[in-house]
């Protein structure tokens, strides 16, 4: 039996200090991504929100640096932070102590900036619904999924051992991460062609893209061709690992997914991502899917530029609708969407494409879809100032918006409320929900509490 000496305290005591200082490293990455959300979440009130989801200078903005990235990755050129940042923040973390660990992981997040930087950002625009906790609670998600790895890797130094060397691996994730990036660059773009009605990306042209790109990417695993990146001995051999090419099965297979939709496929997966259906130019399989139109009062307003799915007929302007509801005593239903909301471009391709929850809106209710980011200015006369924020609110989008905030202190899409004749909420609204039963059901209750006035 061994005798503990004077030098077992020393180890135990390094072992600990060594484990603290890994757990603040790891705390503080996730620190200063969560400060990134504090300091932002001021800002990401509704206007503010709504502004950096929908209008065309923010959003073009984003699509300009997803390219700018993408082609970075892909070996065009490398963006790096000024390096008197980096080596200012590098000195500040030679430091002994707790803040020198801080100012490491401080580093880490600014060397890093070139791969995350893309990554938070769209994080930020796309947690930014108006609520103060989102921005924060969004960055703070991305912080400790950043940091879990470093902080691992810290706390149990000998598994770096196990990890394979950096080359040609490292670059090809890179480059993958790259198209990535340049196909989700046209998400930006279509929710500003969008909200201005400009019809520059439309479906079919947005499906094209990622086909092409789908494509590359597979072609690029098996080695058909090389990118500034690839040097050395694992550029120069044309063998092709078993996980390249599982991964290119996976990829080949998706580029096969996405070519029906080209057709007019509904692709309802990645249905929140694409422009939606009324964009398509050349829907062959619209007669294969017999939408059947339901019967509404008179010619809706907006209707050359604002479009429902599957064939339902309804209306884009609020007291047109409830007065088709009222003529042909339905309950109304409304849509409170958006052109930049990927949720409710999913809600419609999987909840209201069901037949159980079809057949009842086009039945049962007069449905209006009210979308709060269109940028269609009203003529003047239609114009008013809030009640709310006391500014004059001149576009169909901000008048939407207005409603919903004013009427029912919300300003979440998609929103679904339900309405009697008299413009009473008859039930608690239903937020966004994929169960499709829960969605009959929630209608289902609608037409009970009508039929019983």
């Amino acid at each position: 039996m061994r005798v503990p000496d004077d030098s077992d305290d020393g180890k135990f005591f390094y072992r600990t200090r060594h484990k603290l200082q890994a757990l603040i490293y790891g705390l503080s990455i996730v620190i200063i991504y969560t400060l990134i959300g504090v300091t932002l979440a001021p800002l990401m009130g509704p206007e503010t929100a709504n502004h950096l989801s929908t209008e065309w200078i923010p959003n073009l903005i984003f699509f300009v640096v997803f390219i700018v990235f993408g082609l970075s990755f892909l070996g065009l050129f490398e963006i790096t932070l000024p390096g008197s940042l980096v080596n200012k923040m590098d000195q500040q973390s030679e430091k002994g102590g707790l803040l020198g660990v801080f100012f490491m992981a401080f580093t880490l997040v600014l060397v890093s900036f070139s791969c995350t930087g893309p990554i938070a950002g769209s994080l930020l625009v796309s947690s930014a619904g108006g609520e103060f906790l989102k921005p924060i609670t969004g960055m703070f998600a991305f912080g400790l999924a950043f940091a879990v790895p470093f902080t691992l890797f810290a706390f149990f130094p000998n598994w770096l051992k196990s990890l394979p060397k950096s080359g040609g691996w490292l670059n090809t994730v890179k480059v993958v991460l790259g198209f990535i990036e340049i196909a989700l660059a046209f998400k930006f773009l279509s929710i500003a062609d969008q909200a201005f009605h400009w019809r520059v990306l439309d479906r079919e042209i947005n499906i094209a893209i990622w086909i092409v790109i789908v494509i590359l990417i597979g072609v690029y695993l098996m080695k058909g061709f090389r990118l500034p990146g690839d040097t050395g001995k694992d550029a120069e051999d044309k063998t092709v690992s078993v996980a390249r090419v599982t991964l290119s099965i996976l990829v080949f297979s998706f580029a096969i997914y996405l070519t029906p939709g080209m057709w007019g496929a509904p692709l309802k997966v990645l249905a929140g991502y694409l422009p939606p259906m009324s964009t398509h130019d050349f829907d062959l399989l619209s007669a294969a899917r017999k939408d059947v139109a339901n019967e509404i009062c008179d010619e809706p307003k907006y209707d050359e530029f604002l479009h429902l799915p599957h064939g339902i007929k309804g209306y884009f302007d609020y007291k047109q609708a409830l007065r088709c509801a009222r003529q042909q005593q339905k309950p109304l239903f409304i849509d409170f969407t958006g052109h930049g909301c990927t949720n409710c471009r999913e809600m419609e391709a999987r909840v209201w494409s069901d037949p159980l929850v079809l057949t009842r809106l086009k039945n049962d209710f007069v449905v209006v879809a009210l979308y709060v980011d269109d940028k269609t200015e009203l003529p003047e006369s239609d114009w008013y100032t809030s009640s709310y924020d006391k500014k004059v609110k001149k576009t169909i989008g901000k008048q939407n918006s207005d409603l919903q905030i004013r009427r029912l202190n919300n300003n979440a899409q998609p929103f679904y409320v339900l309405v009697d004749n008299n413009e009473n909420v008859m039930l608690s609204p239903k937020p966004y929900d994929l169960n499709v039963n829960n969605f009959v059901k929630f209608l289902e209750e609608g037409k009970k509490k009508f039929a019983s006035r």
